[in-house]
């Protein structure tokens, strides 16, 4: 699918929040400059770690933006919206075209909360439809933009591993909402490693680079996402893609890209869950069935050019 391009190339303003979406939105042929700060604290990172970022991304320190020409300003983060909106950017800035990538579920409320993101002109981009849907957005335009994604081409699932692997980061810190219960109790039943930031802490193996997780994970017989509560994570299509089965709980936007029986299962009884696994574990040929199909259907849903045509859609039109 050949991308579609904006008129112009745009200079657009964000900033680093989820490293991995990052990179994918770099694929968009635009420039993006990212707010650094001195010491590179959360959500002012610029280009730093091992994502391999191309030469449309520039850092740009936070005391430099209110003098820089741009197009386009991309929210990420609530911190960002209303602190560095009113307190960073010029007055003419704050007036560009605007919009906000919203990349999680309302964590104070499930269906109650209210964006805090109010602007009839803001465009609010949710990844999922069920983020959209819980979210009380108010007077604000929303649209949906799912995840792109790309693993290295080589990649191929092998399953050789008779065992799961979960990705998640700080789960011992993040607790029940990320599952750390749900992690615990199944690796009693099942063996199941764990990778991610912070991981030993929860009896994990430890974190590994961004740009070798497709491979790492490509050995295991199939992926367990224990979270109860989130978006749909990108480390869930980065498995898909490489062919790895998805195992879960029935939550959030995963019952609208899982398929029991055809590219993974999805319930909310642990005790059968655990059976699924174990069924992985003895019948390597159907997890690799079930993987093939996950393949499949991420290459068809979450492909890059489709998310590199939606982002180039939405940006031409609000900056037209």
């Amino acid at each position: 699918m050949a991308a579609i391009r904006s008129p112009r190339r745009l200079r657009v303003l964000t900033w680093h929040v989820h490293g991995n979406y990052l990179y994918y939105l770099s694929q968009v042929p635009h420039d993006f400059y990212l707010v650094t700060k001195a010491g590179n604290p959360p959500g002012y990172a610029g280009k730093g770690g091992f994502l391999p970022f191309g030469d449309n991304v520039h850092e740009l320190p936070i005391e430099r933006v209110p003098s820089t020409a741009l197009d386009c300003v991309l929210y990420q983060h609530r911190t960002h919206w209303i602190s560095d909106r009113v307190e960073v950017l010029s007055e003419a800035q704050r007036r560009l075209p605007r919009l906000y990538i919203e990349h999680d579920p309302p964590l104070e409320s499930a269906y109650e909360q209210k964006h805090w993101a109010q602007d009839p002109e803001l465009t609010l981009v949710h990844v999922t439809h069920f983020n959209r849907l819980m979210w009380d957005s108010g007077a604000t335009r929303t649209t949906v933009i799912e995840h792109g994604a790309l693993i290295p081409a080589h990649v191929r699932y092998t399953g050789e591993l008779e065992r799961g692997i979960v990705v998640v980061n700080h789960l011992r810190q993040r607790g029940r909402r990320l599952g750390a219960d749900v992690f615990r109790a199944l690796k009693e039943r099942v063996p199941l490693d764990l990778v991610g930031m912070d991981a030993q802490s929860a009896g994990g193996l430890g974190e590994i680079r961004n740009c070798d997780l497709a491979a790492f994970v490509a050995r295991y017989r199939f992926f367990f996402n224990p979270i109860r509560w989130t978006s749909l994570g990108l480390s869930i299509v980065e498995a898909m893609m490489t062919g790895l089965p998805i195992i879960g709980l029935a939550t959030t936007e995963l019952p609208a890209v899982i398929r029991n029986g055809e590219n993974g299962y999805l319930h909310n009884d642990l005790e059968v869950l655990a059976g699924v696994m174990r069924q992985l574990i003895a019948e390597p040929g159907l997890a690799r069935q079930w993987g093939e199909r996950a393949r499949r259907d991420a290459n068809e849903r979450f492909h890059i050019d489709r998310f590199v045509g939606d982002w180039n859609r939405l940006l031409a039109e609000v900056t037209s």
